[in-house]
């Protein structure tokens, strides 16, 4: 039998020559791979600067942008329009995405309440064909340039607009469906208006001012529909 302490001896060497096996290991990958390793630590120390240099890039973008939509509005609000369609048309062209998007939506309202409904169409449009707007938004802008339009397009046109809208996979669906009821009066349609505002009045999800006009247009139109 082997003694105590001969097995204890023995562990100790054998523990001795593994870890000088693994340090001789590390050195052969050192001389092997060292070069490596140290470039890539390198890398991930830049990367990491450079993710936090653009991060805070981004939020003074981010601020500026704001501070301009911020400064437009104010100018809206003291009646300097003009002032104001310069200053979005700045952001517009400069302005982080978000803001970019805010501005010519501001815009479009503008020119709205000036009277200059073309322009605002217009301004809805370049929102419709950014490919680089959510195309929620996007939907948004095609359902408030057919609203400007209705009483000035062709109604059939105006209804082949929205008509992707007004599916009930669409959250434009109830506005969609509205101005479709719009185009119906505008081509003698009635019976189609009075069915299409019925279903409004009617849908408890529908928005409540959607539901409201539906309801009036419908005690308008129902007795010529009778009749």
């Amino acid at each position: 039998m082997i003694p105590p302490t001969d097995d204890a001896a023995t562990d100790l060497l054998i523990r001795e020559v593994d870890e000088d096996l693994r340090h001789d290991q590390m050195r052969d990958l050192w001389k092997r791979y060292g070069s490596w390793f140290i470039v890539l630590a390198v890398l991930v120390v830049v990367a990491v600067a450079a993710w936090q240099a653009w991060q805070k890039w981004e939020l003074r973008q981010n601020l500026a942008s704001s501070d301009a939509f911020v400064a437009a509005l104010a100018q809206v609000q003291d009646g300097k329009k003009d002032e104001a369609l310069k200053q979005l048309g700045k952001l517009v062209t400069d302005g982080t995405a978000g803001y970019r998007l805010l501005a010519r939506l501001e815009q479009a309202q503008i020119l709205v309440e000036s009277g200059d409904v073309s322009g605002a169409l217009e301004t809805y449009k370049m929102v419709v064909d950014d490919s680089s707007v959510d195309p929620i938004y996007r939907d948004m802008a095609k359902l408030k340039a057919a609203y400007l339009s209705v009483d000035s397009a062709d109604p059939a046109a105006t209804d082949r607009q929205v008509e992707g809208l007004a599916k009930e996979s669409s959250p434009w669906r109830f506005e969609a469906r509205e101005i479709q009821a719009l185009d119906a009066i505008k081509r003698g349609e009635t019976t189609r208006a009075v069915e299409l505002y019925k279903a409004l009045s009617d849908d408890l999800v529908a928005p409540q001012g959607i539901r409201s006009r539906a309801t009036e247009m419908l005690k308008i139109l129902q007795p010529k529909s009778n009749g």
